[in-house]
């Protein structure tokens, strides 16, 4: 949402933003995470290392890559991707964090809260409201889900009773989602919670940690403002993926053992 406007013009001031003048909140070094991985005060932990984002792990999370189809085979079906996001998922709560280039001279979460907030209230006829949390302000919005025959059907039991009538009538249901910025030094971090951690402290802790610990590995190369950061598959899972693929004479039961995370935090992908 909202990062892919007045592209051309960012392009052509891609040099001027990486000269700008830094001001003196942008040079301090950051007390509190998101880190940036060159000011070095991230405190140790064990984080998967997806290039620009140094993502932390720790029992019951699930980490997914979340990829742009690059590559499609005779029928259609993506065979190659692009890496153009990460999820941590925490019991029903999930966060997609996506990293992106900003000026030095300022952030661009200001900006992108009303612009977030024009599409929502425009295009997709939802509603927002803008909240303070632990991370700054951030944006709150409802926004309408298609809600089927089929999908229903496909729920379970307990779930499909829990939905008034008026809403099953109406067709859709509105879908809370938080909408979270980190404006960091030559970049911004986005992080989109839904689920049960858009209304539960509970639910939304395990996430906070994760957020508060990642470290953004911004690169020296110059890019302009809003553009990806690049991600890229830990080491771990290209290893894993490569073991899985000989195949052959190895010991079965090694490979069903291989684990190259910490227990209890699993890493798929979701195209």
């Amino acid at each position: 949402m909202a990062f892919g406007r007045r592209r051309q013009e960012q392009q052509s001031s891609a040099k001027a933003a990486e000269t700008a003048p830094v001001e003196e909140e942008s040079s301090r070094a950051r007390t509190a995470g998101p880190w940036d991985a060159v000011e070095d005060t991230a405190p140790e932990m064990e984080r998967l290392d997806f290039g620009a984002l140094q993502v932390p792990i720790g029992p019951g999370l699930e980490v997914q890559v979340n990829l742009e189809p690059t590559e499609v085979d005779g029928e259609g079906n993506p065979v190659n991707g692009r890496i153009v996001a990460i999820t941590v998922i925490a019991g029903q709560s999930s966060m997609q964090l996506q990293a992106f280039a900003a000026p030095k001279r300022s952030g661009i979460w200001e900006e992108l809260r009303r612009e977030l907030a024009e599409e929502i209230t425009g295009n997709a006829e939802g509603q927002v409201q803008e909240a303070e949390g632990p991370f700054g302000t951030e944006v709150r919005a409802l926004i309408p889900a298609q809600l089927t025959q089929e999908m229903l059907e496909q729920m379970p039991e307990e779930v499909r009773s829990q939905i008034p009538q008026e809403i099953i009538d109406q067709g859709f249901a509105y879908q809370p989602l938080r909408f979270l910025g980190v404006d960091g030094p030559r970049w911004f971090l986005r992080a989109l919670v839904a689920g049960e951690a858009t209304e539960s402290e509970e639910a939304w802790q395990p996430l906070e940690d994760v957020l508060s610990q990642i470290v953004v590995v911004r690169g020296d190369q110059p890019m302009p403002p809003r553009e990806a950061l690049p991600l890229v598959l830990p080491a771990e899972a290209k290893n894993a993926m490569a073991q899985g693929g000989e195949g052959g004479d190895g010991d079965e039961d090694e490979k069903d053992d291989f684990d190259p995370f910490t227990p209890g935090t699993h890493i798929t992908e979701v195209r």
